[in-house]
């Protein structure tokens, strides 16, 4: 973005553009999901490139079979999926969304920023989850 600072008119646009996009974009693999059911083998679905460098499940891994089950209304599958990122994760960003969205709408910016203390705490959660999810199995 160029130092000239867009006026509210302009913020607003690009907020409605960017969320239609986003909007249009998660209905088609919403659309795709519901038809592709990530617990069979052979689905053609973008795989966690971690688990393919490592072999080990990241903090995020589970998530598209946890969408799947939550889109099919089976909760306690997608518990069972991945627990952190249902119970921590999915909020966390559908805050930052709805903050985003609400800044926009209002034509102002909105910057999410993370304290060094919210940055700690983000990556201590997300690698106990992962060390203890390898280690359960």
């Amino acid at each position: 973005m160029s130092s000239v600072s867009l006026s509210a008119t302009a913020i607003r646009r690009r907020t409605l553009r960017i969320a239609a996009l986003g909007l249009g974009v998660g209905a088609l693999g919403a659309v795709y999901l519901w038809h592709t059911d990530p617990h069979q083998p052979g689905q053609i679905l973008l795989p966690c490139p971690f688990k393919l460098a490592t072999g080990l499940l990241c903090p995020l891994c589970g998530g598209t079979r946890m969408a799947y089950d939550l889109m099919h209304g089976d909760v306690l599958a997608a518990f069972h999926d991945n627990i952190v990122v249902l119970t921590l994760g999915v909020p966390a960003v559908v805050w930052a969304l709805a903050s985003w969205l609400n800044a926009g709408l209002r034509g102002r910016y909105f910057r999410l920023r993370l304290s060094a203390r919210g940055n700690a705490v983000a990556l201590g959660i997300g690698l106990v989850w992962m060390v203890a999810r390898n280690l359960v199995g």
